[in-house]
């Protein structure tokens, strides 16, 4: 089968398309440079060119911050160009699969969300994407949405300075002494392998529709934190922030937890609990840095 990664170079893409690949499929992965979703007129040239039967778009503008500071650009690469792909893709009798967030709800709920829970974001990243939502379901019927959470893997995370949360804080662990990490916001973090695993599940059926897609079990980025360090052993001492002690400059959700209700009920969910997400994550981790050469000759100057 045919199938295109849109946005490949990212975290959570690159996986995707590796996990295609892995099963034997034909995959063609697609980076900013080589398609702007934003530009109808791009999505139409590359993908028609491509004829995939499978688009996988991964693409988004998701520093939050920087959407609130420039809402017209956000709607159109959250908003329109989710459009603009679900158009061609289903001009082209292709299935789309496209990627949304836990940012569409606004944390009033203490309880885990279901997909039919009223969303109601409070950013304008997450309206952004809660219209890209509407337009990817209104535009073609053969569609997967998948809302993710807290996202972490071996790809860099250019949103985020090219670290994720796990490697933040391994990497302010050998730097300090002391952290201090929110307590008060909940996630179900959740390893990008483990949605690539889930996506490539669901390409095999016909059951469309949009889906929660996350970690089994929820903790808040303090949780987090401490179960990082300890299965790697940091020293670091670790306290909860005090409340206002970090102040958000955007408001988010303080409870965006998700439950694979809609996957759970065609017996199609394939995530495991965030913590041993976590174990796996930090096992291959080790491996990957294990697998490095090691220089131990002296380079002349």
């Amino acid at each position: 089968m045919k199938v295109a990664v849109i946005g490949a170079t990212g975290q959570l893409g690159s996986d995707i398309a590796a996990a295609f690949a892995e099963a034997g499929h034909s995959v063609s992965s697609l980076g900013h440079q080589d398609v702007d979703i934003a530009s109808a007129e791009s999505v139409q040239s590359v993908l028609a060119s491509m004829a995939p039967e499978i688009v996988v778009n991964t693409a988004a503008f998701h520093h939050v911050e920087k959407c609130e500071a420039d809402p017209n650009t956000a709607f159109a690469v959250n908003a329109l160009g989710a459009r603009n792909v679900a158009q061609v893709t289903s001009s082209l009798g292709a299935r789309v699969f496209h990627i949304s967030t836990d940012y569409v709800f606004g944390g009033e709920k203490q309880t885990p969300y279901i997909e039919t829970d009223r969303a109601v974001p409070v950013n304008v990243y997450g309206n952004t994407k809660l219209s890209g939502e509407h337009f990817v379901a209104a535009t073609n019927p053969r569609h997967f949405i998948l809302r993710v959470s807290a996202l972490y893997g071996a790809s860099p995370c250019r949103a985020k300075g090219g670290l994720n949360f796990v490697e933040l804080m391994i990497k302010l662990s050998r730097e300090r002494d002391e952290l201090r990490v929110v307590d008060t916001e909940f996630v179900s973090p959740t390893p990008t392998v483990e949605i690539a695993s889930q996506i490539v599940k669901l390409s095999r059926t016909s059951e469309y529709g949009l889906y929660h897609a996350t970690s089994e079990g929820s903790c808040s980025w303090y949780e987090f934190a401490r179960a990082i360090f300890d299965l790697i052993g940091a020293k670091v001492r670790l306290e909860k922030a005090n409340p206002g002690e970090f102040p958000a400059k955007v408001a988010r959700p303080r409870y965006s937890v998700l439950e694979n209700a809609a996957l759970k009920k065609k017996s199609l969910n394939t995530f495991s609990h965030w913590g041993e997400g976590l174990r796996r994550y930090l096992a291959q981790r080790e491996e990957r840095a294990s697998s490095l050469p090691v220089e131990t000759g002296v380079r002349p100057s």
